[in-house]
């Protein structure tokens, strides 16, 4: 494969590299707008700035062509992230209706080696947790790193949940079981930050309104907002820690042994008040 032919301009529609600029401009958080554009930049310069976005939907065999041949050498992590970005990217102009087919049809992402890196370190876990990510994200991983629970069920809080009095709060395990989980004070001094005197609607909320097909109760009634995603949520973890989304969990469950012994004398008591929320 030597040079990409370029894709004819429909009069009317919308550039490649304007749908591009627009697109990128919604992502909030400067190092997964910055891996994103890594993709995207490059897609640009092979298929031409001025190339109508819409035409790029009716050629995936040429834009799967064109995606192995420019990443089909990597690691299978660097080739799922880019093909991620551009998903992510495709997903957004087909919202915007520039887009009607999916150019990457052919593609599917590839399996990754096992993470046989070692657990994160306590001073590698305390790096993250005082890192400069946005303040959605800083609350999520206190919370998670505070009261061990796992990720999906802190997801599917609402802000309703919570016990903010006695820090605390009640989720759903698998199987059905209910059961509290408590944070400390990380999380505490971030928390009301982030609410901002919300009281309705998911606790951890995305960036960009929902699609109309998102169910209600994953709706925030005042912003419009969705619920974030585990996806969404690994995502942004990489973009920050260098991670892989897979070692989200790590934060809770894969701490070097020296720190595991720092958090069982550390961990919060449950507070008597709320022992009844499980009965």
């Amino acid at each position: 494969m030597g040079q990409v032919r370029r894709l004819p301009r429909s009069a009317g529609g919308v550039r490649l590299a304007d749908a591009v600029r627009i697109y990128l401009a919604t992502i909030t958080v400067p190092n997964t707008r910055a891996t994103y554009a890594a993709a995207l930049v490059r897609l640009v310069a092979d298929f031409g700035a001025d190339t109508d976005v819409a035409l790029l939907g009716s050629e995936p065999d040429r834009v799967s062509g064109w995606f192995t041949f420019v990443w089909g050498g990597k690691s299978a992590k660097t080739f799922n992230i880019r093909l991620t970005a551009l998903g992510s990217a495709c997903g957004y102009w087909r919202e915007q209706q520039w887009l009607a087919g999916d150019p990457l049809v052919r593609l599917r992402a590839r399996p990754a080696p096992p993470d046989t890196s070692k657990a994160l370190s306590r001073d590698r876990v305390a790096e993250i947790l005082g890192s400069d990510a946005g303040l959605r994200q800083r609350v999520l991983w206190h919370l998670l790193y505070e009261s061990s629970a796992r990720a999906e069920e802190v997801l599917m809080l609402d802000v309703p949940d919570l016990d903010i009095a006695n820090r605390c709060a009640v989720v759903t395990r698998k199987g059905g079981a209910r059961e509290v989980i408590a944070w400390q004070t990380g999380t505490s001094r971030l928390l009301p930050r982030m609410l901002a005197g919300r009281r309705t609607g998911p606790l951890f909320l995305t960036d960009r309104r929902a699609r109309p097909s998102v169910a209600r109760n994953d709706v925030d009634p005042v912003t419009g907002r969705a619920r974030l995603s585990y996806r969404r949520a690994a995502e942004l973890f990489e973009a920050h820690t260098d991670r892989p989304p897979h070692a989200l969990p790590q934060i809770v469950s894969r701490v070097a042994p020296a720190h595991e012994t720092h958090r069982a004398r550390t961990r919060p008591r449950l507070p008597h008040i709320v022992r009844h929320y499980v009965r």
